[in-house]
């Protein structure tokens, strides 16, 4: 009995120190996190405007900035413009990375340089690379602009071309996150056993096949978990936008975020950009869910 007791204890110092540990760590990831979040709902239900200070604390219209949404021509265009950006952004960051992985699984020495390489651009903080992308679709001074007019093939700037601006976002966001995809594809193609695959090929089965019925299984959940972090960071795409289109032409590259930042920032209506961004951040968890949902099926 004595030793029961004794044993109970034990468990109830260990749960108490475990709890004591956790307790700083959730305090801090509320200050930092829940807090912030439930600030900028409050907010989406006020008018505030930094022109006019006691909108802060009207909340006699509580869903009108949500109403207003519904009927804003410019919000519905940037939503557009970001399920665009988002889809190919994440088609072509999947595909490449996948690509690539398959490509660089190779126990050598040259195709682990090459692999560090490929990293690079992922490492760079994003407004150097924006400012890359920036010279290269400057005519003026980009190196490739003045290649294809050497060759014969002058091309005009993409970014100031309303049909080709969002696609030009597109390669750089590409350019720098396809290594992501490659880096955990890669690493899930390294831990699928050998035996498969040598059964595989004993049997004659061809490439398609194997890929297809042993390794496309073993990969199929890293791949779900790289599409839900693109997913999550494609709508982060503002420091791209900002430095190479400015949202332009016009509204053709005003991804969501981007036209939050516009209305908070340049109009001071810190309301409604409050309430974009409340829909901006239920629309990524809804997305989130769905995907993973559908991954785990």
């Amino acid at each position: 009995m004595n030793l029961f007791a004794r044993n109970a204890s034990w468990q109830a110092q260990q749960r108490r120190a475990f709890h004591l540990g956790l307790w700083p760590a959730l305090i801090v990831l509320a200050i930092i996190t829940i807090a912030p979040a439930v600030y900028l709902l409050v907010t989406s239900l006020t008018p505030l405007n930094l022109a006019i200070p006691e909108t802060r604390n009207d909340f006699s219209e509580p869903l009108l900035n949500y109403q207003d949404l519904m009927e804003d021509e410019r919000f519905l265009n940037s939503v557009w413009v970001q399920v665009r950006l988002s889809v190919i952004t994440v088609v072509a960051q999947l595909v490449i990375g996948i690509g690539m992985a398959l490509l660089l699984n190779v126990k050598e020495r040259i195709f682990e340089a090459v692999r560090t390489i490929f990293l690079i651009p992922m490492v760079l903080p994003p407004i150097v690379v924006a400012i890359i992308w920036k010279v290269i679709y400057t005519p003026d001074v980009s190196p490739l602009h003045r290649s294809l007019e050497f060759i014969g093939f002058p091309i005009s700037s993409l970014i100031t071309d309303p049909d080709l601006a969002l696609y030009a976002i597109a390669i750089a966001d590409t350019w720098e996150w396809f290594p992501f995809t490659m880096l955990m594809v890669l690493a899930a193609l390294q831990m699928i056993p050998d035996e498969p695959l040598e059964a595989a090929q004993i049997d004659g089965a061809g490439y398609w096949q194997t890929f297809w019925h042993i390794v496309y299984p073993h990969i199929r959940p890293t791949i779900v978990v790289a599409a839900l972090f693109r997913l999550i960071d494609s709508i982060k795409a503002f420091p791209l936008i900002y430095m190479l289109t400015n949202g332009g032409p016009g509204t053709q590259t005003e991804a969501t975020n981007y036209y939050a930042f516009v209305e908070a920032f340049n109009f001071s209506y810190w309301g409604y950009a409050s309430a974009i961004a409340v829909v901006l951040v239920a629309a990524v968890f809804v997305l989130s869910w769905t995907i993973s949902r559908l991954g785990g099926s």
